[in-house]
């Protein structure tokens, strides 16, 4: 019924079933994550006013997991992108019973776990995720970027003469329009490699 998704890696389509309305995954060597992708598979819904609640859940060899509620995804939402490499160890929405109860990741330093709950929808709305896993918005950045870009060139070009209609002025210095043109399609084949090559 359930997917989950990480960049550069296969699709996890083996959600462990840990009892009636409750599913694990495994996610190996979480510390190189950033983003987690969880989504419906289409192939079965979920029942009338039902939707699943997205949990996060850090490798805790020794004690009771502790899981973190990042969002939830309904018939409506199918998919959610999830932030979990802000999120800490035992950290906000910690503690107490939860869903998941006792559900393992084997003792493994490095793999943790991303759960989904089918729950009733009125239950998921009144929910509170973890302030750091809110839903990444790389689309809308990519379109500021875009715009942005063609702003700055359209402007700079706005000023652009020959050089037959240069006047000599001292105090200004002159960039070739190519050099804006040049950095212009860099930059765009930059950001469609990696839209966040510019946090490097």
């Amino acid at each position: 019924m359930f997917g989950c998704l990480v960049a550069g890696r296969l699709v996890q389509t083996d959600a462990v079933q840990v009892s009636g309305d409750k599913f694990v995954f495994q996610l190996s060597d979480y510390e190189t994550v950033n983003h987690v992708v969880v989504f419906m598979l289409g192939t079965v819904p979920f029942p009338p006013g039902m939707g699943g609640a997205v949990y996060f859940s850090f490798p805790d060899p020794g004690g009771v997991p502790v899981w973190q509620l990042l969002g939830f995804i309904t018939n409506d939402k199918p998919s959610a992108i999830f932030r979990i490499s802000g999120l800490k160890a035992g950290g906000e929405g910690a503690g107490g019973a939860h869903p998941f109860g006792l559900a393992s990741n084997g003792g493994s330093p490095s793999m943790a776990q991303v759960g989904v709950s089918v729950e009733p929808l009125d239950q998921l709305v009144q929910q509170t995720p973890v302030s750091s896993a809110a839903v990444s918005s790389v689309d809308s950045f990519l379109q500021f970027t875009q715009k942005m870009l063609d702003s700055l060139y359209n402007f700079a070009s706005s000023f652009a003469v020959t050089q037959a209609q240069m006047t000599p002025a001292p105090s200004e210095t002159f960039i070739p329009s190519g050099c804006v043109l040049k950095w212009y399609e860099n930059f765009q084949r930059r950001l469609a490699q990696n839209p966040n090559f510019w946090k490097i």
